[in-house]
C-alpha cells in the first residue's frame, strides 16, 4: 500500500466496496429475524390482552363475592369492556358491600370498565371501578355464566 500525497484524501474503491459487502451480509442475516420478531410480539400480544381480560373477569367476580354471573352474560363477542362481561338487570346485582340495594338508576350489570361498585348513587362517578385499562380492546371475547372467558379474534389478523 502506497502512502497518500499531501492532498490526497479519502478511500479507495477496494475499501468501499469492502464496507459495501459487510453492510449486505448483516442485512441478510438482520432483515428476516426482525420480521419473525415483529410477528411473535403481536401473537403475544393478543394472548396478554387474552390474560388480561380473563383476570379482570375473576378480580370483578371475587369483589362483589359472586361465583355465577347473574341471568345472561355476553355470548355475541364484543371488544367494549364497557358492556363485558354481563349487563343484565341492576336489581341482579343484589347489594354493595355496605349492604345497599342497586337501583335502575345505578350502574349496568357487571361490567369491567366503570363498574358500579355501590348503590347509593349518590356520587355514581366516583364510585366506577376499571377493571381494565380502557373501554376498548384489540381482540373480541365471550364469558359463560361461571366467568370463563374465550377470545373470539385476537385484533391482529
Amino acid at each position: 500500500m502506497r502512502l497518500p500525497k499531501r492532498g490526497e484524501k479519502g478511500f479507495t474503491l477496494i475499501e468501499l466496496l469492502i464496507v459495501v459487502a459487510i453492510l449486505g451480509v448483516l442485512a441478510a442475516v438482520v432483515i428476516p429475524n426482525v420480521g419473525r420478531f415483529i410477528g411473535r410480539g403481536e401473537s403475544e400480544a393478543g394472548e396478554t390482552e387474552f390474560a388480561n381480560v380473563q383476570a379482570a373477569v375473576v378480580a370483578m367476580m371475587v369483589d362483589n363475592a359472586i361465583s355465577t354471573l347473574p341471568t345472561a352474560v355476553n355470548a355475541t363477542a364484543t371488544n367494549n369492556m364497557s358492556r363485558f362481561p354481563d349487563t343484565s338487570a341492576v336489581g341482579a346485582k343484589g347489594t354493595d358491600a355496605n349492604g345497599t340495594n342497586f337501583s335502575a338508576g345505578d350502574g349496568i350489570g357487571f361490567v369491567l370498565y366503570r363498574h358500579d361498585i355501590t348503590a347509593d348513587g349518590s356520587n355514581l362517578s366516583a364510585d366506577l371501578v376499571n377493571y381494565v385499562a380502557t373501554q376498548y380492546t384489540k381482540g373480541t371475547y365471550t364469558c359463560d355464566a361461571s366467568g370463563t372467558v374465550t377470545q373470539v379474534t385476537t385484533g391482529y389478523e
